[in-house]
C-alpha cells in the first residue's frame, strides 16, 4: 500500500495505480477533488483523511487581525506549485478580506530564492502581516520563513504549530501529529484486509492556535487577553 501525506503525493499515487491501496492526507474535500466517490463509501482504492487547511484560511485571518489590530494590508505568500490548494486559499482569503475589510496583496515562492524575493518585496511596501500558506514546501522551509519574519519585524501567521515551535509569530491549523496516527490507523486495517473502498474518510477534529509570546513582545505586540484565553499553547 501507499502512505500519500500531502495533496501532491495523493494526485500522484492516484495517477500511478488504480490498485494498490492508499491512504492520502489532503487538506480539501477529497469528494470535490476527485480522489473519492463519497466521504462515507470512497469506492476505490484511496481513503484517508481530510485535515480542512482549506476551510481555515477565514479563521486564520480572523486570529491575525485580533492580534494585530491596526492590520489593514496583509501579504499571502503561497506556493504556484501547488495549484489546488493555493488556488483554494486565495479564493477564501479574498472573500475573507472583503468581509473583515482587509486588502491582500498575493506573492508567490516555489523555492527558497523566491521566499527571500518575496520577503524582500515585503520590506520595500511593509504590509501590516503576512499570511503563510499551508505547503509542503513551506512547512520543510519554515525555519526560513520565520527567521525572515522575525529579522524585518513582519508579524506573521503560519498554518502548523511547528512555525510557532521555532518562533513564529502565531499559528492555528490541524495537529498534524494526529492525522498522521489516523493514517497509521487507516494504514493498519487496509493491511490486515479492509478495503479501501468500505473504509471512510476520517475529518480532522483537532484544530490548535498556538502563540508564540516571545516573539509577540520582540515584534512590540500585547496578545490580547481573547487570544491568551483561547489558545491551546501559549510558547513563552
Amino acid at each position: 500500500m501507499i502512505a500519500a501525506t500531502s495533496t501532491y503525493s495523493a494526485f500522484a499515487a492516484n495517477a500511478a495505480t488504480t490498485t494498490t491501496p492508499i491512504v492520502f492526507l489532503v487538506g480539501e474535500d477529497p469528494v470535490r477533488l476527485g480522489l473519492v466517490a463519497s466521504l462515507a463509501r470512497p469506492g476505490g482504492n484511496l481513503t484517508g483523511i481530510n485535515n480542512f487547511t482549506g476551510e481555515l484560511t477565514v479563521k486564520r485571518l480572523e486570529l491575525l487581525r485580533e492580534m494585530v489590530p491596526g492590520a489593514a494590508r496583509i501579504a499571502v505568500l503561497v506556493n504556484p506549485a501547488n495549484a489546488t490548494t493555493t488556488e483554494t486559499a486565495l479564493r477564501d482569503a479574498a472573500a475573507a478580506a472583503r468581509v473583515i475589510g482587509l486588502q491582500i496583496q498575493v506573492l508567490n515562492a516555489s523555492t527558497s530564492r523566491e521566499i527571500d524575493a518575496a520577503f524582500a518585496t515585503f520590506v520595500r511596501e511593509r504590509p501590516d502581516a503576512v499570511f503563510v500558506g499551508l505547503d509542503v514546501f513551506f512547512i520543510s522551509r519554515r525555519a526560513q520563513l520565520v527567521n525572515l519574519a522575525s529579522r524585518h519585524a513582519l508579524p506573521a501567521t503560519y498554518p502548523l504549530r511547528e512555525f510557532a515551535e521555532v518562533g513564529g509569530l502565531m499559528s492555528y491549523g490541524t495537529n498534524i501529529a494526529d492525522t498522521f496516527r489516523h493514517i497509521g490507523v487507516s494504514a493498519g486495517r487496509i493491511l490486515k484486509g479492509t478495503k479501501p473502498a468500505d473504509l471512510p474518510v476520517v475529518q480532522s477534529t483537532k484544530f490548535e492556535l498556538v502563540i508564540n509570546a516571545w516573539s509577540a513582545r520582540m515584534l512590540g505586540l500585547a496578545v490580547p487577553p481573547t487570544l491568551i484565553a483561547t489558545a491551546d499553547e501559549v510558547i513563552e
